[in-house]
């Protein structure tokens, strides 16, 4: 709906790739994997990944506890600023 966040959207597609250096996600081999597994989804620069994150804890420092905590974190993958 707004040209300025429809250029954020397609950027990951359209920046200049240096050898040997990851600027964005879309520079890395699982980005690259995804990408070859599913063309039909990456055919269209402007369809959002999303990056999921957990990580278990123990609230009460108990290994024993039959319970625990996972937080999980999900966030979109874009680029808020023009790399170099």
């Amino acid at each position: 709906m707004s040209p300025r966040t429809a250029e954020h959207m397609i950027w990951h597609q359209s920046h200049n790739m240096v050898d040997g250096v990851m600027v964005h996600p879309s520079d890395g081999e699982a980005w690259k994997h995804f990408n070859s597994v599913h063309p039909h989804f990456s055919a269209e620069s402007r369809n959002v990944r999303l990056r999921l994150c957990t990580d278990e804890f123990n609230l009460f420092g108990s290994f024993a506890a039959p319970y625990s905590c996972w937080p999980v974190i999900l966030t979109v993958i874009t680029c808020h600023r023009r790399c170099v």
